[in-house]
């Protein structure tokens, strides 16, 4: 039995920073490569599957100069530490055995500012004013583009040409159900690890197993596109 290991980058990175908390990127690729070994035992040591090929979806970071709109600073986020960090978990998943780095693009035109959602309900409703707001209050906020596309496409690739017998997608988004119900009716076993996240039932209802091979996170939060610093189209 073959297994192909599909990730939704944007996806993991949050979710992997509730579980374990900041992490290098060698460490990061280190507990998802735990993971994949995981997987590849089945959800009770029932099985043992070869792995094909581990695909991780993500964009690089943002390169472009901003001006923050309550400071009005000069921001280079091309030379960021969180820049910094994506660059380099990129070059570790390059070396990486057995993985495939998909890469969109960022939507660098497109850019939009997020007041911390708190802060938005305290402003609404009066309780604070503009001048009490931080600069870390308000952050940019960049869409990634294409990654979806090529989750979808890859897993219809695997699917048609039978290169595995098994699919594990590590995500939580429902976008994939059309790729999902197609692979199934190749007679590909669709997996789908949401790293304790919960799914809607359209998702739930379109695979054949879920489970999770991370530990489960300590403190459960609402998840906010501005922590990635990127949301996925």
């Amino acid at each position: 039995m073959k297994t192909a290991v599909l990730v939704d980058g944007a996806f993991f990175i949050i979710k992997a920073r509730r579980i374990y908390g900041m992490l290098t990127p060698r460490s990061l690729v280190s507990k998802l490569l735990r993971a994949v070994r995981r997987h590849m035992r089945g959800k009770n040591n029932d099985w043992h599957s070869d792995l094909y090929r581990i695909f991780f979806y993500d964009c690089p970071p943002l390169d472009k100069k901003m001006e923050h709109p309550l400071t009005q600073k000069q921001i280079d986020y091309g030379k960021s530490t969180r820049a910094t960090w994506r660059r380099e978990l990129h070059n570790v998943l390059r070396t990486s055995p057995r993985t495939a780095l998909r890469l969109g693009v960022v939507d660098d035109v497109n850019c939009s500012w997020v007041i911390d959602s708190d802060k938005l309900k305290k402003l609404c409703k009066g309780k604070i004013h503009l001048t009490d707001l931080a600069e870390n209050d308000i952050t940019l906020n960049s869409k990634q583009k294409g990654v979806d596309m090529r989750i979808g496409l890859d897993i219809a690739s695997l699917a048609y040409k039978r290169l595995v017998d098994r699919i594990v997608l590590i995500s939580g988004d429902s976008d994939f159900v059309p790729a999902a119900k197609m692979a199934r009716r190749e007679g590909i076993e669709f997996v789908l690890d949401s790293m304790w996240a919960p799914i809607r039932p359209d998702l739930q209802e379109h695979i054949d197993v879920l489970y999770s091979c991370f530990p489960r996170p300590l403190v459960h939060k609402p998840q906010s596109s501005a922590e990635s610093g990127q949301s996925s189209d």
